[in-house]
């Protein structure tokens, strides 16, 4: 079964504009626990505009799913990780200002840098997943820097879903595909949502774990966080 991972950096997102604990993000990463998610995720920034560096600290002893931390490791990162040890670590090239992940690593480019901290994390008993397009060159590469995973960046396949669905998934499958064949274990996030995930998962059944934040948080303010989760575990039925 694909698992739903959580990513709750808008709820942290929502407490740091008013300031104070509301919404309280260790009550919620409790919460879509308990309503049946397999997993939680953060992506904490240098700038701590959502999640800090210290919710990721007192996150650690309160999940009881697979904790899941992205983002790009950089030194502050690289210690944050090795000092929580979560199930698993997602390495993302983010810039220090972007506002939301926009590609993945270039492997074959980084494999020096990447394989240095693919064994970092791994020697601490950290699964390591490297986030990169729907390249078959990329995954191929993310195997020889010593990765457990590659995360697919889907926002290339929600963007096209509406206008040609099969279209959109095609490069989707065959990057997959190179990840069965190569060993990874296979993981996606970015824009999948209610309209567009059943599909993904029909397409790539085989995906180890899907990670959903904006779309899943938007759709709660209207359904209510219960019934968000229970929907977008039967997109994955």
């Amino acid at each position: 079964m694909t698992k739903l991972s959580v990513n709750i950096n808008k709820v942290a997102t929502l407490r740091n504009a008013r300031g104070g604990n509301n919404p309280n993000v260790l009550k919620v990463a409790h919460d879509v626990e308990t309503f049946g998610a397999q997993g939680v995720t953060v992506h904490p920034r240098p700038d701590e505009r959502h999640i800090r560096y210290q919710d990721v600290r007192d996150l650690r002893p309160q999940i009881q799913t697979e904790f899941n931390i992205e983002g790009n490791p950089i030194d502050s990162f690289t210690k944050l990780v090795l000092e929580v040890r979560p199930t698993q670590v997602t390495l993302v090239p983010d810039s220090h200002d972007q506002i939301t992940s926009n590609h993945g690593w270039d492997t074959l480019e980084n494999r020096p840098f990447l394989t240095d901290i693919c064994r970092t994390f791994k020697e601490a008993g950290i699964r390591v997943s490297i986030f990169v397009d729907a390249d078959p060159r990329m995954v191929e590469g993310a195997k020889v820097c010593g990765a457990d995973r590659v995360e697919l960046y889907t926002e290339p396949y929600a963007s096209g879903y509406a206008q040609n669905r099969e279209q959109a998934i095609a490069p989707f499958v065959a990057a997959a595909e190179e990840a069965r064949r190569v060993g990874l274990g296979l993981n996606a996030g970015h824009d999948l949502s209610l309209e567009n995930l059943a599909y993904y998962h029909q397409q790539i059944p085989w995906t180890d774990e899907v990670s959903i934040g904006h779309a899943l948080i938007c759709d709660a303010l209207y359904l209510g966080l219960k019934e968000t989760i229970r929907q977008y575990l039967n997109c994955l039925k």
